[in-house]
């Protein structure tokens, strides 16, 4: 077995299963935004869309099981609520919203139909496929990636060196670190490491033959290639989506800022191909999307093919129903699923990822219990009023920037190493 060349090959399609939705269209906006700050949203979006599902992929490299795998030293059944929870956010927020880009990307510019039709019939093509899982899905994925990898790289070059001499300012109203952090959560990068790790894992038995060792520095090194592709294109776009900010106006959305951006750096034509070549992307990744979460609960009820149709058929419906709206607004009614799934994600994305000696199963309890309890101000706040929350926020660190749970975490898993090792 050629190693490096495995390497390449799953680290290609990790990127590839990254690359979707809100990976293209997230980072224009954040650059427009944040203006000469650019470069510190940059830093914050890559901590928690690059190097956090990174390490989420190391972590499956170490446990080599499944997704329930990353949840059990809290217990079984808070993994399999946990699991519960990634997969019902993912078909209700971020695969709906690849039908909301497509019909924003694609349809919208040249044809006058609702966006009600474009999500029944993208769903209802979609169903067809999730049924038949067709290979021409993945065939497709293999050639999709890289003429989008090459085509957003050249908007890159020619909008970093056709940009306009005046930026305008920033205009973010959180601490652009914070705000490039935050604004991450929306790509679902660190949710799809866990999720795509699993794969790996289980494409990699399929090969047989393979130590664990091997595996674990297959998946790391693949990992590393997936995420620098991720960095180059996050950076490039956010960068160029600064650059060119006092060319749009200040209300322009996500999808009319990168369809824009398009057409400045590669003219009409090569726009519409960008806008085709990302709908298609769009919808691989949804029918992936699906067909992974009817798999997890096919294997539930104990191989039901029911239970398969089932989920497919509620995927595609909410589908329908979610897609319709506008982009940005699915992403504000997210804010609240984000703020309550990511933090406990990322906790357990770095416990599994750290030693086993600093990472017991006292420290997995009691840090992902104060996390949940101390990122609830953090989703409330897109509930209910902030003026409820004011008195809360007050006695705790970072609580206005939705961080919240960072300081108590962090306090939490030195504390509980401190005594599990001094009593040991």
């Amino acid at each position: 077995m050629n190693n490096r060349k495995t390497i390449f090959i799953i680290g290609f399609a990790i990127f590839a299963s990254y690359f979707g939705a809100g990976n293209l269209i997230l980072p224009p906006q954040l650059g427009f935004n944040s203006g000469p700050d650019w470069w510190l949203v940059a830093i914050g979006f890559v901590i928690s869309a690059t190097i956090i599902p990174l390490l989420a992929v190391y972590g499956h490299a170490k446990l080599q099981g499944t997704m329930l795998d990353f949840g059990n030293k809290v217990s079984p059944l808070f993994s399999l609520l946990y699991c519960l929870c990634v997969y019902s956010i993912a078909i209700t927020l971020p695969i709906p919203r690849t039908a909301a880009v497509t019909h924003e990307m694609a349809i919208q510019p040249f044809f006058n139909t609702s966006s009600l039709l474009t999500s029944s019939v993208y769903f209802g093509i979609a169903f067809l496929f999730i049924m038949k899982r067709d290979r021409i899905l993945s065939i497709l994925g293999k050639f999709l990636t890289p003429l989008i990898v090459v085509i957003l790289l050249l908007i890159i070059g020619i909008g970093l060196f056709t940009s306009p001499d005046s930026i305008n300012a920033s205009v973010l109203e959180a601490p652009p670190l914070v705000a490039g952090l935050l604004e991450g959560y929306q790509t679902y990068d660190a949710l799809g490491g866990i999720v795509i790790g699993g794969v790996v894992i289980i494409s990699l038995n399929l090969e047989g033959g393979i130590s664990f060792e091997d595996k674990k520095s297959i998946i790391l090194k693949s990992g590393l290639v997936a995420a620098l592709g991720l960095f180059i294109i996050y950076v490039g776009m956010i960068a160029v989506g600064a650059m060119h900010n006092s060319q749009f106006e200040s209300s322009i959305t996500r999808s009319e800022l990168l369809r824009g951006i398009g057409i400045n750096t590669l003219g009409t034509i090569g726009n519409v191909f960008l806008s085709v070549l990302i709908s298609l992307a769009c919808f691989t990744t949804a029918v992936s999307v699906i067909v992974g979460t009817a798999d997890f609960f096919k294997g539930l009820f104990k191989d039901s093919q029911l239970a398969y149709t089932l989920t497919a058929i509620i995927a595609c419906a909410l589908g329908v129903m979610v897609g319709q709206f506008d982009v940005s607004y699915i992403i504000v009614v997210a804010l609240p699923a984000l703020m309550f799934i990511y933090p406990i994600t990322i906790v357990l994305i770095l416990l599994n990822a750290i030693p086993e000696k600093y990472a017991s199963k006292a420290v997995f309890k009691s840090v992902v219990l104060v996390t949940f309890l101390f990122s609830i101000p953090d989703f409330l706040g897109f509930l209910i009023s902030e003026e409820h929350l004011t008195g809360i926020k007050a006695y705790i660190p970072l609580a206005n920037q939705n961080l919240g749970w960072v300081l108590p975490a962090l306090l939490t898993w030195l504390g509980v190493n401190l005594i599990t090792n001094k009593s040991n």
